[in-house]
């Protein structure tokens, strides 16, 4: 058997990622949706990738489980690219703790289980989550290390009078570096390495989607007021994957990049800060 790359979540920086990182490997594409799945093996296939598809639920253990039983059966894992989720134009609150917060927790916990010496994984974050205020540290501890099973129980992520449902989801992207951050000492005990990537604006479906949506204004706004004043391409975000999956990227474990053309930047120090 060979190696395999399994990539959480078909859409286009997934697909960017897996492209540079795959060739001569098996790749297993999993997504809720098999037709989403089916659209991105075909042009994979069509450009000389190995591969095959699977559905999966990542707020399911018993999905995300079946899923690394299908993986192991091809190979050995050397590569996972979580690029699973969903944002507040397309789901509740709750939807996207579960999938986001939840699922990304299972992703790493279950793929952390059978890894491959060498291998590499990917999560993607968002931008969103370096803009969360200071957490104590009582509550960076309870993000990294609360067991997954209890995660979406934390206090700090119930909702409070008076606030509105999206303003405590980037507490979930701050769970996502926390745990990558924890993961990155679990995986690395197997010879592995995992860290995060938290894109901006990146020109995809989703993307167009939240610039058309009610929140688009903002968007607009956030790009235009940012230091490289463009959103970016999933290409932009798979030669970081590339960095991070690849040999010039092995000393880099339980770090997130951060790439929002200094959208960020101009939040705590430019003309999007705070008034």
């Amino acid at each position: 058997m060979g190696e395999v790359i399994v990539v959480v979540g078909t859409g286009q920086i997934g697909q960017a990622i897996a492209r540079r990182v795959s060739f001569g490997k098996h790749v297993l594409l999993a997504d809720l949706h098999q037709g989403n799945a089916d659209a991105a093996a075909e042009v994979l296939s069509n450009a000389g990738f190995e591969v095959s598809t699977a559905t999966v639920d990542v707020s399911s253990r018993e999905s995300v489980h079946a899923l690394v039983q299908t993986a192991t059966a091809g190979g050995d894992i050397t590569g996972v690219i979580h690029a699973a989720g969903v944002s507040p134009s397309q789901a509740s609150p709750a939807t996207i703790l579960a999938v986001d917060l939840y699922g990304t927790a299972l992703v790493l916990e279950e793929f952390g289980n059978v890894i491959a010496r060498g291998g590499a994984g990917i999560v993607i974050a968002s931008q969103s989550g370096h803009r969360l205020g200071a957490l104590t540290a009582e509550q960076d501890a309870a993000l990294a290390t609360t067991p997954t099973e209890e995660l979406l129980g934390l206090p700090m992520l119930a909702p409070r009078p008076g606030d509105r449902p999206p303003a405590r989801l980037p507490a979930g992207q701050a769970r996502e570096f926390a745990a990558v951050m924890a993961e990155a000492v679990r995986w690395g005990k197997r010879g592995a390495r995992v860290n995060t990537i938290s894109p901006g604006i990146i020109f995809t479906p989703l993307a167009k989607d939240e610039l058309t949506g009610p929140r688009g204004e903002g968007y607009r706004h956030m790009i235009e007021l940012s230091a490289v004043g463009r959103g970016g391409t999933p290409d932009e975000v798979g030669a970081v994957g590339a960095l991070l999956m690849g040999p010039d990227g092995t000393f880099i474990t339980g770090s997130d990049f951060l790439m929002d053309c200094g959208v960020t930047a101009s939040y705590f120090y430019g003309e999007l800060a705070p008034r």
